[in-house]
């Protein structure tokens, strides 16, 4: 069925899961035309349902499924007016634990991919002299944690890539938005992240699990994916010239921590918070507190 109409149309990829879906859900909700592209759209069950809605295939380390995904989605609704760049990859560990392959994954994924997106549908934006780009970045993408230090590269090089192209693409009036998700409920938290150790190197093991821990359990306190998706829908439909949207308070202190302190402080206020056995104290006051 030929679903062109006024409405205006998001592309989003990796809506297989997580906040990709939620975000197709959201923007559906609200009377938009929506391109859930996704890895597996036939596992697919709840999105490819609903009116206005299409599913297709889509990996970012795949160029030739990008503009395969475009292009049926200009036939299929006549224009795209936003993009939002999410699929991603966490890869996480001690860098000497993590293999060639593994580097080259993450960053084929959350930078290329997302690079690549960007290149195929640009010249679109170009042509029709309008369009939002929007990169689910992160948190880590300003704020290194430990073990993130290949998923933190990786998002610190979106950050740069989006915050360069704001010069390049506003006389096409193009907008560039970042969002910045602190700990958001996801599998990212619950096992899909990346975590093998592919080198064989023990020397961070009780470092490894001890930090890891903690980290799964923020976590698994975290937004709710839906809360991520409402602040997506937010920038895609603020005209203003704001960049950047940081989700959960955890981001928000962190990013005016990172401001305010000098490097050896913040570094010592990460190692403080993520102390296992500091964690562990200021939650059983908390759970005590909530009785």
């Amino acid at each position: 069925m030929n679903k062109k109409n006024n409405s205006r149309t998001v592309f989003i990829t990796g809506c297989d899961t997580g906040i990709g879906n939620a975000t197709a859900l959201y923007f559906q909700q609200h009377g938009w035309n929506v391109s859930a592209t996704m890895l597996n759209p036939a596992n697919e069950t709840t999105l490819v349902t609903l009116p206005h809605v299409i599913c297709p295939k889509l990996d970012v380390t795949d160029k030739a499924s990008i503009d395969a995904a475009i292009t049926e989605t200009l036939q299929e609704f006549g224009h795209i007016d936003v993009v939002v760049n999410n699929a991603g990859y966490g890869l996480i560990g001690a860098f000497e634990t993590l293999s060639d392959e593994q580097v080259r994954r993450q960053f084929d994924t959350n930078v290329f991919g997302l690079m690549d997106v960007c290149r195929a549908v640009l010249p679109y934006f170009r042509q029709q002299n309008s369009g939002t780009l929007i990169n689910v970045s992160s948190m880590v993408g300003r704020i290194p944690l430990p073990l993130y230090s290949l998923y933190n590269a990786s998002k610190f090089a979106v950050e740069g890539f989006s915050e360069g192209l704001i010069y390049e693409l506003e006389p096409f009036n193009i907008r560039i938005k970042l969002i910045e998700p602190g700990s958001v409920k996801t599998a990212f938290f619950q096992g899909s992240s990346d975590r093998e150790n592919s080198t064989g190197e023990n020397a961070y093991i009780a470092f490894s699990q001890a930090q890891l821990a903690v980290m799964d359990e923020i976590g698994a306190n975290g937004i709710s994916k839906e809360t991520a998706a409402e602040t997506i829908f937010k920038s895609a439909i603020d005209n203003s010239s704001r960049v950047r949207y940081s989700v959960g308070m955890d981001a928000k202190v962190l990013m005016a921590a990172r401001r305010l302190l000098p490097d050896p402080a913040f570094i010592r206020l990460i190692k403080i918070g993520l102390s296992p056995s500091l964690f562990a104290s200021a939650r059983r006051r908390l759970y005590q507190f909530q009785r």
